[in-house]
C-alpha cells in the first residue's frame, strides 16, 4: 500500500488573547481599586473638611466609581462560573450586613436615644423608635418590590405589568431598587456627624460594588449582551448612589430631628435587599457552602475595617 499523502495538522495552542486580557483586567482592577480606597480615605477621613452635603457625594461618587472599576476584569471574559458569582455575591451581603449593623444601626440607636431623652424616655423607647424605623425602610422597599417590574438574572421577572417592558428598562429599575438604598445610607451616615462612621460606611459599600460591578457585567453578556454594552450598563448601575446620598444627606440635614429615623429607614431597606435580594439570589444554584463562606469573610473583613478605622 502506498503511504498516505495526508499529512496530520498540529493542533494549535489555546489563544493567549483570552488569558492575557484576564490578566491585564485583574491588574487594573487590583491597582485601581487601591488608588480609589486611598483616594476616597484622603476625602471622607475625619477633618477632611466640606460639607455634609459635598462629602456625601464624594461617597456616592466612589462607590459609582467602584462598581464601573469592577466591571474591568469582564473585558477577559464571557462567563463566570456559578460558585464563583454566588461567592462573590455572599461576599458582598456580608460586607453590606456588616456596615447596617456598625454604621447604621448603632448610630442609629445612640442618636434615638438622644431624641427620647428630652421627653424622659429611656433605652427601651429608643429601641422601640429604632426597630420601628427599620421596619418602615424594609416595608417602604418590599411595597417598591412588589409593585415596580423589574427582573432578576435567576428569578426572572417580578412586579406588575413586567412584561410589558423591556428587558433592559426592567434591569435599571432592579438595580435601583438595589442601589438606591445603599446611596441614601451614605448620605444620613453623614448627616449623623459621625464621620468615621459614614466613612466606614462608604468604604464598605464600595468594596461589595467591585465585585457586584463584575456580576452584573458578566450577567448581562451571559442573556446575550455584547460585551461594551454590557460593560456601560454595568458601570451606570452605580449612579443612582450619588443621587440616593445627596438627597440621604439633604433631607436629614434640613430636618435633623429625622436622623434616628433616617438611619434606622436606610438600616432597614438595606436588610430588605440584602435578605430579599442578594442571598437568595446567591443560594438558587446550589452553592450555598460558597456563598455563605463569602457572607462570613466580608462581615469578617468589615467588622475588622470597621475597628481599625474607629
Amino acid at each position: 500500500m502506498a503511504d498516505s499523502d495526508t499529512t496530520m495538522e498540529t493542533p494549535r495552542p489555546p489563544g493567549r488573547l483570552p488569558q492575557l486580557r484576564r490578566v491585564l483586567g485583574a491588574v487594573i482592577l487590583l491597582g485601581g481599586a487601591w488608588l480609589l480606597f486611598r483616594e476616597g480615605w484622603l476625602a471622607l477621613r475625619p477633618g477632611a473638611g466640606g460639607s455634609v452635603i459635598g462629602l456625601a457625594l464624594q461617597a456616592g461618587l466612589l462607590a459609582a466609581a467602584a462598581t464601573a472599576l469592577g466591571t474591568l476584569p469582564a473585558l477577559g471574559t464571557h462567563s463566570l462560573s456559578d460558585r464563583a458569582q454566588d461567592g462573590l455575591m455572599g461576599f458582598g451581603a456580608g460586607v453590606m450586613l456588616a456596615a447596617c449593623s456598625f454604621s447604621l444601626i448603632l448610630p442609629g440607636l445612640a442618636a434615638a436615644r438622644e431624641a427620647v431623652a428630652s421627653s424622659g424616655g429611656g433605652a427601651t423607647s429608643a429601641a422601640l423608635l429604632m426597630a420601628l424605623a427599620v421596619l418602615i425602610g424594609a416595608w417602604a422597599l418590599m411595597a417598591m418590590d412588589r409593585w415596580l417590574p423589574h427582573e432578576h438574572f435567576i428569578k426572572g421577572r417580578e412586579g406588575i405589568d413586567g412584561k410589558r417592558l423591556r428587558r433592559t428598562t426592567l434591569f435599571v429599575i432592579a438595580v435601583t431598587l438595589h442601589n438606591l438604598p445603599e446611596g441614601l445610607a451614605m448620605g444620613v451616615a453623614f448627616a449623623a456627624n459621625d464621620p468615621v462612621a459614614a466613612a466606614g460606611l462608604s468604604l464598605a459599600i464600595a468594596i461589595q460594588d467591585l465585585p457586584e460591578g463584575f456580576v452584573i457585567a458578566v450577567a448581562l453578556m451571559s442573556v446575550g449582551y455584547p460585551r461594551g454594552k454590557a460593560l456601560a450598563l454595568g458601570a451606570a448601575s452605580g449612579l443612582v448612589e450619588p443621587v440616593g446620598a445627596v438627597l440621604g444627606a439633604w433631607v436629614v440635614s434640613h430636618w435633623p430631628l429625622l436622623l434616628p429615623w433616617a438611619l434606622g429607614f436606610a438600616a432597614g431597606a438595606m436588610l430588605f435587599v440584602i435578605s430579599h435580594e442578594i442571598i437568595p439570589e446567591s443560594h438558587r444554584k446550589g452553592h450555598e457552602r460558597w456563598a455563605t463562606q463569602g457572607l462570613m469573610l466580608g462581615f469578617a473583613l468589615m467588622m475588622v475595617l470597621d475597628t481599625a478605622l474607629g
